[in-house]
């Protein structure tokens, strides 16, 4: 299916959503035709964001809006879906759009393995009526199910359209830079020369495929690193627990900015409790480039100020490789809980590889580590 003929089958006027590599022609599409424009398309911080922004346009338009997401999303949606969207409650209609990451018998990172399991029957659960868009759906059958879907929607009912593997394509090309020099890859490996053998929790995504591979470069163990390579935007808060329960060494947490907005109330609660002993790196490309190098709103927000609005005691805002060697040592050395935004560029190697270590095996290698630590 064409995202293009997808789009007009659906007849909204108005897309909001988080990215997905699996919806990478539908985003690339809408970033071709309108990019980001308040009237059409909006990039959001999280899903249940899109979801709040969403039943706002139809507030004040009368239409209905689409929301476009990855499954490992439909837990963000949840409140909004159940509590202001259904029809026992506000009756907003909207049409989501799920990129169907796991499903069952397609093989997939083992993030995405039980979310695939529960995909159509979570919103089955939210009363949500899925239809399943495969690269065998036709033109024809899409829109005998839309006109059925419509009558759905006037009763104030949601409904989605679950989005299998290669079920959306796009012809179009479309590039996604900004002006930075220094890769996030780059930057990673400072952070590992820095910080030594203090315990890293990494965001999920390139960062910590690419602290994976640093270290096994480096010919150096994993015990060291906790990769969350789910739960986008926990990562911090992760680093935030261990922080608080190991106050006798450094923790630091590798973050980046579309992971960072999506949960951005983690660090007013970081900056609460203010460990001296937590140095949170968030790597900033304006993108979310996991999925594919769309732009998140960090390319608008100086992520640092937010950080000193919230209580962080050392503030670091680094553009160069010089200035992010100074800002890694010195929040080594100081005590008071730190904040390091970096200036990344958007980009990974072609040839970047996964972690070969099961999700378990590194929890039971990073647990173990962390007794050395015990007070």
């Amino acid at each position: 299916m064409k995202a293009e003929t997808l789009v007009e089958i659906i007849g909204s006027e108005f897309y909001t959503g988080i990215p997905d590599s699996q919806l990478k022609a539908l985003c690339n599409y809408l970033m071709n035709t309108y990019g980001i424009d308040p009237k059409h398309h909006i990039i959001a911080a999280n899903e249940g964001n899109c979801a709040a922004i969403a039943a706002g346009y139809h507030l004040a338009t009368g239409k209905v809006p689409v929301v476009y997401m990855q499954n490992s999303g439909e837990g963000n949606i949840i409140n909004p879906a159940a509590s202001l969207l259904n029809d026992n409650v506000y009756g907003i209609p909207v049409i989501f759009i799920i990129g169907w990451r796991g499903e069952p018998g397609v093989h997939d990172e083992p993030q995405h393995v039980y979310q695939g399991k529960v995909t159509v029957k979570l919103l089955e659960d939210m009363d949500i009526r899925p239809y399943i868009i495969g690269k065998e759906t036709t033109e024809d059958q899409l829109r005998m199910v839309m006109e059925d879907f419509r009558g759905i929607l006037s009763t104030g009912k949601s409904v989605g359209f679950v989005v299998r593997k290669g079920g959306i394509s796009y012809d179009g090309r479309t590039e996604y830079k900004n002006s930075h020099t220094m890769t996030r890859e780059e930057i990673i490996r400072n952070i590992v020369k820095v910080s030594g053998e203090h315990p890293i929790v990494s965001t999920t995504g390139k960062a910590s495929r690419e602290l994976f591979e640093i270290r096994e470069q480096n010919g150096q163990g994993h015990q060291y690193d906790f990769l969350t390579v789910g739960s986008m935007g926990h990562s911090s808060s992760i680093a935030l627990g261990i922080a608080l329960n190991r106050p006798d060494t450094k923790v630091w947490c590798i973050d980046g900015d579309g992971a960072a907005l999506m949960h951005m109330g983690a660090m007013a609660v970081i900056g609460q409790m203010a460990p001296d002993n937590m140095i949170h790196v968030v790597i900033n490309n304006g993108a979310h480039e996991s999925v594919g190098g769309m732009p998140t709103a960090a390319g608008f927000v100086k992520l640092s100020e937010i950080a000193k609005g919230c209580g962080y005691r050392q503030i670091y805002h680094v553009s160069d490789e010089t200035g992010l060697k100074a800002a890694l040592t010195t929040a080594k050395k100081e005590k008071g809980l730190a904040f390091i935004e970096v200036e990344a560029a958007i980009g990974a190697r072609e040839d970047l590889g996964r972690p070969t270590t099961t999700p378990v095996e590194n929890k039971k290698g990073f647990m173990e580590f962390l007794k050395k630590y015990s007070s």
